[in-house]
C-alpha cells in the first residue's frame, strides 16, 4: 500500500527545502486515495522541519526493528530458562523418589548380610570338622586323628541337642486316627488355636491372612455358639500379622509381622503389648509351603517349645527349621531338611520331628510324606504315607497341641481337629 511516509521520502524531500510546498501538497493530494487526517497535519509543520521529521521517522523504524528482533530473543532465551527450570524440577523429584527407596532397600540389604553370616557360621563349623590334611605329591591323605577328632565333635553335638531338646521325648505319629468339624466360619485362611502351655480352656481364633485382631473364646462351647463373636473378647494388636504360621504360647502371641521381611512379634496377650521381637536370618523370600503362599514363616510348638518353619531359595526351596528359645527370643539351631515345600499345604512339629503335609494344587487328600527327625531318632525311609481321613479339601494352617496331642487345622473356612495315634520310635 503506498504511504504519506513513502510518497515523502522518494519523491518530494527536496521540493521542501526549494519552497514548493503547494505543488507538494497537491501532488499528494492528488496521488494519494487516503484523504487522512496526516494530510492535515502537514499545515501544522514548517516546510523546513519535514526532512528532519521523515529522517528521525525512518530512524525509528530501524530500531523499533531491532527491537522486535531482540525481543523475539529474549523470549526464545525465557523459554529455555523455562523449559530447564522443568527438566530440573522433574530430575529433582526422580532423585527424591529413589532416595525414599533407599530405606526399604537398606532393611532388604542387612536381612541378607544376616543371612549370609549366619550361613558362613555354619560352613565355619563344617570345616572345623576337618581340620588340616597333609598334601602329598598325588594324593591327599586324611589323617586318622581328624577323623577321630570330628566323630567326637558330632556326639558331643548330638549330646547337647539331646540335653536341649529332651531326649525323653521318645514318641513319633503313627496315623491319624479321625476328625471332627467344630465349626465353620472365616475367611479360606487362618488359625485357631489353645494355649499349650496354659490351664485354661480358652480358645483363640484369628481370621484372614493379613489381619490385628484375635477373638478370644472362654472355652469350646462358647465358640461353638451362633453368636460366638458377640461373645469373644477382642485384641487389638498394634502391628498385622503376615499368613497363617502364628502361635500362642504361654500367654504370648508368636507372629510374623506384616510389612516385614522376617520379624517375629512377642506379644503379651493379657498386658496387649510387645515384650519381645527378633529377626529369623534366611527367611521370608520365599513361601514356606507352595500351596500356601501367604505364609512366609509358620511358627509351631511342641513338647520342647518354640519353633520357625520355612524355606529358602539357597536350599532349592527345601524346608529348614530352627529351634528358638520363647523367652530370649534368640535362635538356638538350625537344621537344614530334606523335604521340599513344593506342594507343600502346612507342616507342625512333633517331638523334635517335622512332619509336611502335602496335597494337589487342586484340593484333595492331605498326606504326611516327607518326616524330618533332628536328632535323627526316625528312619524316615520307613515311614508309610500317612493320609488325612474323610476329608477333600486344602489347609491353610495345622498345628500340634502337644498337652492334648492333637492337630488343630483350618481347612477352606472350617475349624478342624484330628486325633493322633502314636508309637515309640525305633
Amino acid at each position: 500500500m503506498f504511504t504519506f511516509v513513502d510518497f515523502l521520502q522518494k519523491s518530494f524531500c527536496d521540493k521542501f527545502t526549494s519552497g514548493h510546498i503547494g505543488e507538494v501538497l497537491k501532488s499528494f493530494w492528488e496521488a494519494s486515495s487516503q484523504r487522512s487526517c496526516a494530510l492535515k497535519c502537514l499545515w501544522l509543520f514548517p516546510p523546513e522541519h519535514f526532512c528532519h521529521f521523515l529522517g528521525s521517522k525512518k530512524k525509528y523504524l530501524v530500531v523499533s526493528n531491532h527491537i522486535k528482533k531482540k525481543s523475539v530473543g529474549l523470549e526464545k532465551c525465557n523459554q529455555d530458562i523455562l523449559d530447564y527450570v522443568e527438566e530440573f524440577r522433574d530430575f529433582s523429584k526422580m532423585v527424591l523418589s529413589r532416595l525414599a527407596g533407599l530405606n526399604s532397600y537398606k532393611a532388604e540389604v542387612k536381612s541378607e548380610v544376616e543371612n549370609l553370616l549366619t550361613r558362613i557360621e555354619r560352613a565355619q563349623r563344617d570345616i572345623d570338622y576337618f581340620g588340616s590334611v597333609t598334601d602329598s605329591n598325588t594324593c591327599i591323605e586324611v589323617h586318622e586323628d581328624l577323623v577321630k577328632q570330628q566323630l567326637f565333635e558330632e556326639a558331643e553335638e548330638k549330646k547337647k541337642l539331646k540335653l536341649m531338646l529332651n531326649a525323653s521325648c521318645d514318641h513319633m505319629l503313627a496315623g491319624i486316627k479321625s476328625l471332627k468339624i467344630f465349626k465353620k466360619t472365616g475367611d479360606k485362611h487362618g488359625s485357631w488355636m489353645k494355649d499349650p502351655g496354659k490351664k485354661h480352656t480358652k480358645i483363640y481364633l484369628l481370621n484372614g491372612s493379613v489381619n490385628n485382631v484375635i477373638l478370644e473364646f472362654a472355652n469350646i462351647m462358647t465358640f461353638m455358639e451362633s453368636n460366638h463373636t458377640l461373645k469373644a473378647r477382642k485384641v487389638t494388636l498394634p502391628f498385622p500379622w503376615q499368613g497363617t504360621g502364628h502361635i500362642i504360647y504361654q500367654g504370648f502371641l508368636f507372629y510374623h509381622r506384616y510389612g516385614s521381611l522376617n520379624e517375629i512379634i512377642k506379644f503379651n496377650i493379657q498386658k496387649r503389648n510387645i515384650t519381645d521381637q527378633m529377626l529369623l536370618p534366611g527367611a521370608g523370600r520365599i513361601p514356606a509351603y507352595q500351596l500356601s503362599p501367604p505364609t512366609k514363616i509358620d511358627l509351631a510348638i511342641d513338647e520342647q517349645g518354640l519353633w520357625a518353619i520355612h524355606a529358602e531359595p539357597e536350599t532349592e526351596g527345601n524346608i529348614v527349621i530352627t529351634k528358638i528359645n520363647h523367652i530370649t527370643m534368640a535362635v538356638e539351631h538350625t537344621w537344614d531338611t530334606s523335604c521340599n515345600s513344593k506342594d507343600a499345604e502346612a507342616a507342625f512339629m512333633a517331638c523334635n520331628t517335622l512332619y509336611v503335609v502335602y496335597n494337589f494344587p487342586s484340593g484333595g487328600t492331605s498326606r504326611i510324606q516327607c518326616v524330618y527327625d533332628v536328632l535323627d531318632a526316625v528312619n524316615t525311609y520307613e515311614i508309610p504315607v500317612l493320609h488325612f481321613p474323610k476329608r477333600q479339601g486344602s489347609h491353610s494352617t495345622i498345628h500340634y497341641n502337644p498337652k492334648e496331642k492333637q492337630l488343630f487345622a483350618w481347612g477352606d473356612g472350617s475349624q478342624i481337629i484330628y486325633k493322633l495315634h502314636t508309637k515309640q520310635k525305633v
